[in-house]
């Protein structure tokens, strides 16, 4: 989902990208949503003693649960494993359960569709290495520069840029972006990624070379098996999935990172506008979790402490 930019320091989840047009879409498309977490105990039995289950809106805190939607197919960010949602969002919301007092509830969904799917009700928030950016703030399409609808809060949790993902060896010679030109190049759709690839497109253009063939996916994986067949010269994804990536598929024999990451930006939850209750709820345990230490040993575990925010700032992206 380039740590979702990780999803996508660096630029995901990065997952990152236009979503004034995601907004627009009325339809809502959601793949095997139900939850993917441990069910525990009933989470408004736990709300009472927790430390900051008072600044909760109170039918969260009544429900006990707090509905998450999530691209559940961005390693290491987050991945479905015998059954259950894993990763450093699902361990960052272990974290934050301790500090509201409720369970979070991982929902499976398309990435270009989970905006969608929040303003309509069917989440409380979105986790899924998505980009803070201005246009998702504001609902403006990245594409037209349009106003397409209400926007979203963010509160920033990790820091990611975009990298390029090339199969072992380089047999292309691949070393960034402009390289990329005349080549066909594979990766997740509605996503920073697909944005600073048609942006790198343009400019192929405006060098007098030839443009950039590109195939977007509903999922990272579909790019990643392009790739591997040969079919695509690289895929951009978020660095801590490229690089998760590199090391993991085919015991590290498919692919590497070439470059540097490009436009670092933070990864950020998403909530409603309006909804600035649950939003400065999520902050806050944020910052406890930062301030006591969890935060920190979850990137540890995930080898991803080069993206540590040492604070959960609301709407940090430009």
């Amino acid at each position: 989902m380039t740590a979702r930019s990780t999803r996508r320091t660096t630029a995901a989840h990065s997952r990152l990208a236009a979503v004034g047009a995601i907004v627009v879409t009325g339809a809502l498309i959601l793949t095997g949503c139900g939850d993917q977490t441990d069910k525990g105990g009933d989470g408004s039995s736990n709300a009472s003693s927790a430390p900051l289950a008072g600044k909760l809106p109170q039918d969260i805190r009544k429900a006990g649960v707090i509905k998450v939607g999530s691209d559940i197919a961005y390693p290491p960010v987050e991945f479905m494993k015998d059954g259950k949602a894993v990763g450093i969002d699902p361990d960052i919301a272990e974290a934050l359960t301790k500090q509201l007092g409720v369970r979070f509830d991982f929902q499976n969904g398309k990435f270009d569709q989970l905006i969608v799917g929040m303003q309509s009700g069917r989440f409380n928030m979105i986790m899924s290495a998505m980009n803070d950016t201005k246009n998702r703030q504001d609902g403006v399409d990245s594409e037209t520069g349009k106003k397409a609808g209400d926007g979203v809060d963010f509160v920033d949790y990790f820091t990611a840029g975009t990298s390029i993902l090339v199969q072992k060896g380089n047999p292309k010679g691949i070393k960034s972006l402009d390289d990329l030109c005349g080549k066909v190049v594979a990766l997740q759709r509605a996503t920073t990624s697909e944005g600073i690839a048609k942006k790198q497109n343009a400019k192929c253009k405006q060098d007098g070379k030839k443009a950039i063939t590109l195939q977007s996916f509903d999922t990272d994986p579909e790019a990643l098996l392009r790739l591997k067949q040969g079919a695509s010269v690289a895929d951009l994804n978020d660095f801590p999935v490229a690089a998760y990536n590199a090391k993991t598929s085919g015991g590290g024999s498919d692919f590497e990172v070439v470059g540097d990451q490009i436009e670092a930006g933070p990864y950020g939850i998403a909530v409603s506008k309006g909804n600035t209750q649950l939003r400065d709820a999520i902050q806050a345990a944020m910052n406890a979790i930062i301030k006591n230490g969890d935060y920190q040993k979850i990137l540890e575990k995930w080898n991803v402490t080069d993206g540590a925010v040492t604070e959960a700032k609301i709407n940090g992206g430009s």
